[in-house]
């Protein structure tokens, strides 16, 4: 599958290509970081992870989460409806802790990337980080995580990214 990412054209890609990549998916460094990054280059990619967000299953609702990071910090700020978004950062604030472990990490890291890469929302997203706080995660035999969407905001605001895009989602 990783190698499947690298050599995968998006724009040729269906929904259903999309949802079989998704199903054949055993893992989040599949689910977010090789079909997600290949959806987010795709045209069909907000509506795609529209479905997987709304799924109720922790690798899609993970997956669309991701998706959208890639997205945000890709594409153009123009592209993006700013009130769905914000309506996205009033769901994560919602829902964050009552997500799965692996949804948890992807919604926060949607905070920190609207935050970051979406400006029309930048306000917005450092008060639903507030709003959340911290987000712990549970790690198997690990110690648990916690992550704090907020501090990560400041502290690369302090270094001046604000508005920062990628030039590329896949390398």
């Amino acid at each position: 599958m990783y190698f499947a990412g690298v050599i995968a054209d998006p724009e040729a890609m269906t929904d259903a290509d999309f949802e079989r990549w998704m199903d054949a998916a055993y893992f989040y460094m599949l689910s977010d970081f090789v079909v997600a990054v290949t959806l987010a280059e795709a045209d069909i990619a907000q509506v795609v992870a529209d479905k997987w967000i709304a799924s109720g299953e922790g690798l899609r609702m993970s997956a669309g989460w991701s998706c959208y990071c890639w997205l945000l910090g890709n594409r153009q700020d123009g592209e993006f409806t700013a009130s769905k978004i914000a309506g996205m950062l009033d769901q994560v604030e919602k829902t964050i802790h009552d997500s799965p472990d692996r949804t948890k990490l992807a919604m926060n890291n949607f905070i920190y990337t609207v935050g970051i890469s979406y400006v029309p929302l930048h306000e917005k997203a450092i008060e639903t980080a507030k709003a959340v706080g911290q987000v712990e995660v549970t790690r198997g035999k690990k110690k648990s995580g916690v992550s704090l969407a907020y501090e990560k905001i400041q502290k690369d605001v302090d270094r001046g990214l604000l508005g920062f895009k990628r030039k590329n989602v896949r390398c």
